[in-house]
């Protein structure tokens, strides 16, 4: 843990100097409301048991506090922290009294009906708002799944599949999966060695297909499944990795983290390179992700234009995340202390509206999510000691000298993008409708 703390501490003064100087009554401008779409907390991993993740590896799993695919004690206890944050940040901006009870319709939190979900808007919540009564919005029973928070392939024709698939491969270096899986090799020996997989039956009897071939598929077939989805070594990649580093967020001993192998910071990042690369092609490609994200995209618009509404957190998935971010053309970015690249786990995408002086509506977009180490070590946050604050810009949209985006010209992108669905659906083919499966 050790590792991360030196340059963490020139980070957290980082981030406290994004909060200062990027907006605020100092600055000149009033916050007026906030929307926030996060991704879940910690969560158990999504493979049950007996799965492969337990056969890839003649070491025993973390003991973890939840049921499959559910958000752990840790997770449970990091985002009311986390919440205590925002209370604290809302508070000295002036959106929230001390104590806010909110009136009717200031406040929403909807969230798909996933267990982990639903779970961390309750938490977050809870250190929003200690005193008041907040209901989280579901569709459905618990642990049914809400499209709106889902990145389905909400149709699909020959011809934009064959579309879409090109333009994958454009972005895997022009060779398709194979150009993912080779960038992945140094991930993919540094997962073999810290689960000593070579040791199992399972990766001797090929029980699991050649992994250590690039015989990956991609599927984009409605008929199989509603969202994209992978078959073959990346998918057993990514779920390996997704163990991993859920472990090591739960595991205060580096050693044990690591199957009692030592990593490095650089060697963890490899192996959370593995989840971003999983993510790019599914949820991060620009001609699906429109159509993917369609509905979220017109939530967050909806929130951001009603009347009375001071704040509001929908709670999805890391694939809710890139395929809203993806969408709206997010430039490239950098998350420091983290080792998921695009969307750590708990991050929160936050639309701020600010106020200048003279009446003019500005917004700032920021990631927020806590590092390695606060997600470690359970770190209170506070104005002084605050989360990781990245402040995120669009292609083609222009900020002003505060990193602020002219009102105007956001809920234009959100139009367009939002439009970009029926363009796409004209040009390639009416929707369809399938059958869904978990996201992550």
């Amino acid at each position: 843990m050790k590792r991360w703390i030196c340059g963490l501490l020139t980070l957290v003064m980082l981030t406290v100097g994004l909060g200062a100087a990027a907006a605020g009554e100092s600055a000149g401008y009033r916050l007026e409301q906030v929307t926030v779409l996060s991704r879940h907390n910690i969560r158990s991993p999504l493979s049950e048991k007996g799965s492969m993740i337990s056969e890839i590896t003649p070491h025993e799993w973390f003991s973890w506090t939840s049921k499959t695919g559910e958000l752990s004690l840790r997770g449970a206890m990091l985002e009311t922290t986390m919440g205590q944050y925002f209370r604290l940040w809302l508070e000295s901006e002036g959106l929230f009294p001390e104590n806010y009870i909110p009136e009717e319709g200031a406040v929403r939190f909807y969230a798909n009906g996933f267990q982990r979900t639903q779970a961390t808007a309750h938490y977050f919540s809870t250190g929003l708002l200690p005193v008041a009564v907040t209901p989280v919005e579901r569709i459905g029973e618990l642990n049914s799944d809400n499209g709106t928070f889902l990145p389905l392939i909400r149709f699909m024709t020959p011809a934009y599949e064959a579309d879409i698939r090109k333009e994958v491969a454009v972005l895997g270096g022009g060779v398709g999966l194979s150009g993912y899986r080779a960038s992945l090799e140094e991930a993919w020996q540094l997962l073999k060695t810290v689960t000593d997989m070579e040791q199992t039956e399972a990766y001797k009897n090929n029980v699991y297909g050649a992994l250590d071939t690039d015989d990956t598929e991609l599927i984009l077939d409605p008929a199989v499944t509603k969202e994209p989805s992978m078959k073959g070594p990346l998918k057993y990649m990514c779920s390996i990795a997704d163990a991993l580093v859920l472990q090591y967020y739960e595991e205060p001993d580096d050693l044990k983290a690591a199957f009692g192998h030592e990593l490095s910071e650089k060697d963890w990042k490899t192996i959370g390179s593995v989840l971003g690369t999983y993510l790019k092609i599914l949820f991060g490609t620009p001609l699906l992700a429109p159509t993917q994200a369609h509905p979220m995209l017109e939530e967050i618009y909806h929130e951001m234009n009603t009347e009375g509404r001071k704040f509001s957190f929908l709670c999805g998935h890391d694939s809710t995340i890139m395929s809203v971010l993806t969408s709206l053309g997010v430039n490239d970015y950098e998350l420091p202390g983290a080792i998921e690249p695009t969307t750590p786990i708990g991050v929160k995408a936050v639309f701020e509206r600010w106020s200048d002086q003279e009446g003019k509506n500005w917004y700032q977009v920021k990631l927020v999510y806590q590092s390695v180490e606060q997600l470690r070590s359970i770190q209170p946050l506070s104005l002084d000691q605050p989360p990781m604050i990245v402040p995120i810009s669009f292609e083609g949209i222009e900020t002003n000298a505060d990193g602020m985006i002219a009102e105007k010209d956001l809920m234009e992108l959100f139009r367009n993008r939002i439009n970009r669905y029926y363009e796409l659906e004209e040009i390639y083919g009416e929707t369809t409708e399938q059958a869904e499966e978990p996201a992550a």
